[in-house]
């Protein structure tokens, strides 16, 4: 499933993450990648420990926790490996696949994400493109906004060709590993939230809600 959160980060919030960011140092993307995206991976990430970096982490995990629909539709057990990128005129990050277990913890990654920092009227290029069996997609969201999809599909980040993008990235152990019962989990719980908008506590919302219940606790790890 792939979708788009509105508003994860407020214009206050946005402000105040890119004027710290500003002053920040950042280093060379390779750093954090995989040995067979090094090859293709050109963007730069503030360096990691730094009490900037678990400060700016930590306020933005927070944030997304707080968030309904992520966590109606990702059930996150774990978010972590958050990263905060820079692409600069010519940089992009080639087609890849994430590394299925991350970090020293080998944390899985079931569900990624890219939160966007600036406006896509301050650079050109730099889409996010994700990739199906038969198509691809390019996301250029609003600052603030969130694209969320599968980490196990390919993606690549287009060439910018002016001024700078600005991203936060992260993912996603899910308490639900499977992605089509994620799915299932998501549309009954949007249902039953929709039946319960409308008619109140009935019959048909406890059964439903009790499917919920039970699925979840049969799937979860």
């Amino acid at each position: 499933m792939i979708f788009s959160i509105p508003d994860v980060l407020t214009k206050e919030q946005l402000n105040s993450i890119k004027t710290r960011l500003e002053k920040a140092e950042f280093v060379e993307g390779k750093l954090t990648a995989g040995w067979h995206a090094k090859l293709v991976k050109n963007n730069q990430q503030l360096k990691s420990g730094t009490g900037l970096l678990k400060e700016l982490t930590s306020e933005v995990e927070r944030v997304i926790k707080q968030n309904p629909l992520f966590q109606t539709a990702v059930r996150p057990r774990f978010i972590h490996s958050i990263l905060f990128s820079r692409y600069e005129e010519g940089m992009s990050y080639g087609t890849h696949t994430d590394n299925a277990l991350m970090g020293n913890s080998f944390l899985r990654s079931d569900v990624s994400f890219t939160l966007f920092l600036n406006s896509p009227d301050e650079y050109e290029g730099g889409e996010l493109v994700i990739e199906s069996a038969d198509d691809e997609k390019a996301y250029k969201l609003e600052a603030g906004r969130m694209i969320v999809y599968p980490s196990s599909t390919l993606h690549r980040v287009n060439t910018v060709t002016k001024g700078t993008r600005m991203v936060v990235v992260g993912w996603v152990q899910s308490l639900v590993r499977d992605a089509s019962q994620r799915e299932i989990l998501f549309d009954l719980d949007t249902a039953r939230r929709s039946m319960f908008a409308r008619e109140g506590k009935t019959p048909e919302f406890d059964l439903i809600s009790k499917s919920v219940a039970n699925l979840l606790r049969k799937w979860a790890e």
